[in-house]
Formats: structure tokens, C-alpha cells, sequence
């Protein structure tokens, strides 16, 4: 019987075979180096010194982070941001998984395009534009909402109303926002076997029992993406606020993302900025990888 060959070892292969994989490899490493790994290091950097863009720097040690324990409207900004965050993560998974059911029901082929078209088509609109055409809106004097509420006694300028102004803020990232989670999550029910469902039905599973065991579960890792993303990108809001409220009215809507450009480039503390970028990052990567290691008690592998 004759033998296989093994493949030869690293150090007999001919030097273009081992360099190959590092050169193939060299554009996206650069890239990495340049816009995600060096501007870390910036940051860390700049997070120890006092620098107001114009100056000198000069060597702060840790004063920037002791001033993060201290600072009101850093707590202010952190806790609008989580509950931005909080709303943004269950109307996202919750509704768009309730439109993603609604358009795989039995329509007409162009009533179920058309749908679909609808849903997804603000997530391509700017969000300069979203925010002037929802500002229009909330307008205290002639806005839709305005008019609308009047009538059933909500109050009239939501947007300079600290109760209001975050929920009307969070409808807006909703609008605008919801047609990728709906995508997503349409896409994971397309991919669900259909043979489940009709073995389901052979067993005399109703409707609710098909859904609760066949379609969460088989659903459940795309709305673990959903919710991952959706923390990410909700936690680092920042374009409804600086558009639409500049952080108002009192603070009421500020978020930390907004705090922080104010805090670089309107009060030119570039060295603290830096410290709450830092503090942004840790919070986003630990919630991230928290959420990774509970992901085995309620995603189906």
C-alpha cells in the first residue's frame, strides 16, 4: 500500500508560499493600523494631557479620568444614554420582528414589495434630513404633531418639553432606524426551514406553539445580532440630539456621544474628551461582551 505524503513543513515551503498569506494580509492590516488601532493609541495618549487644540500640551497623569467620578453632566449624559439605549434595543427587536412577521404573510406579491420598500426606505435618508423634516414636525407652532396632540391633549412642543423630548427623540431613531432591523430579521425568517413548520403541523402545534418553538428559537441568533448592533449604535447616538435639541431642554436629552464633541470642540478640553471616549469605549466593549457570554442561555446553536 503506498503511503500518503505529508505536506511539507512552514520551513520547506518556498519563501513566496510563506510570504503569500502575510502579503495578502498587509492591506487590511495597514488599514487597522491606520484608522482603528493608531487613533486608540492617540486617544490614550491624549486622555493624560490637558490640551486645548491651540497650545501646548501638558501632562495631566490621571487627573482627567479622577474628574470623570465627579462630573454631573457626565452622569446626566451616561443615564439619558441608557435609557435611549434601553427603548432603542426593545422597539427595534420588538417591532421589527411584528413587521417582518406581518410582510412573510400571505399578500399580494406587490402589497408585500411595496412593504418592504416602505419600511427600510428611511434607513437610507440622511440624518440632516430626518431631523429637519421631524423638527418640522414637533414644531411647536404648525408641526403635524402639534396639531394632532392638541386634539388629544398632549402637550404642544414635545421637543422643548423635558418629559417629552427624549421619547419623541427615540420615535425619531425609530423611523429612521427600524428598516435595518426589519431587513435583518426578515432575512432570519426566510431562512428557517420550511420542513420545521410542517412537521410542527403535523403534530397539531397551533399557530402560537409554532412560533414560540419553531420560529424563536430557529430566529433566535439573528435577534441576538439585532440586539448587539443595536446596542452599539444607540449607545454612540449622537446626530437627533446635536440636530434637533442640542442637549435640551436642561440637559434632558443630551447624550454622551454629544457631550463629548462639546466638551472637545466647544469647550476645547481635548485631554478629558479623550478620557470619556475611553470610558465610552470600555462600556460599549463590556456590555458587548457581556452580552456574548450570555447569549448560550437563550440562542438556539
Amino acid at each position: 500500500m503506498s503511503e500518503v505524503a505529508s505536506p511539507p513543513s512552514a520551513a520547506k515551503r518556498p519563501a513566496g508560499e510563506r510570504v503569500a498569506p502575510y502579503l495578502f494580509l498587509s492591506p487590511a492590516l495597514v488599514l487597522f493600523l491606520i484608522f482603528v488601532l493608531g487613533p486608540m493609541v492617540g486617544t490614550l495618549v491624549l486622555s493624560l494631557f490637558n490640551w486645548d487644540l491651540l497650545g501646548e500640551p501638558t501632562f495631566a497623569g490621571g487627573d482627567n479620568y479622577t474628574k470623570l467620578v465627579g462630573d454631573e453632566t457626565l452622569r446626566k449624559a451616561l443615564g439619558n444614554t441608557f435609557e435611549f439605549t434601553f427603548w432603542s434595543i426593545v422597539l427595534h427587536v420588538g417591532l421589527g420582528l411584528l413587521l417582518a412577521l406581518g410582510v412573510t404573510r400571505k399578500m399580494w406579491r406587490v402589497t408585500r414589495y411595496f412593504l418592504r420598500t416602505a419600511y427600510f426606505f428611511p434607513f437610507l435618508i440622511s440624518w440632516a434630513a430626518t431631523a429637519l423634516i421631524w423638527k418640522y414636525a414637533y414644531d411647536p407652532a404648525f408641526g403635524v404633531f402639534t396639531y394632532y396632540g392638541d386634539k388629544i391633549g398632549l402637550p404642544g412642543g414635545v421637543l422643548v418639553d423635558a418629559h417629552w423630548a427624549m421619547p419623541a427623540l427615540i420615535l425619531v431613531d425609530l423611523w429612521h432606524t427600524i428598516g435595518f432591523s426589519f431587513v435583518v430579521i426578515l432575512a432570519g425568517l426566510q431562512a428557517i426551514p420550511a420542513h420545521l413548520y410542517e412537521a410542527a403541523l403535523l403534530d397539531g402545534a397551533s399557530a402560537w406553539r409554532r412560533f414560540w418553538h419553531v420560529t424563536l428559537p430557529m430566529l433566535s441568533p439573528t435577534l441576538f445580532f439585532v440586539t448587539v448592533i443595536s446596542f452599539i449604535g444607540a449607545f454612540q447616538i449622537f446626530e437627533p440630539m446635536f440636530l434637533m435639541t442640542r442637549g435640551g431642554p436642561d440637559g434632558a436629552t443630551i447624550s454622551v456621544v454629544q457631550y463629548l464633541y462639546e466638551t472637545a470642540f466647544r469647550n476645547f478640553q481635548v485631554g478629558y474628551a479623550s478620557a470619556i471616549a475611553l470610558l465610552v469605549f470600555a462600556i460599549v466593549l463590556l456590555a458587548t461582551l457581556v452580552q456574548f457570554r450570555l447569549r448560550r442561555r437563550w440562542v438556539h446553536e
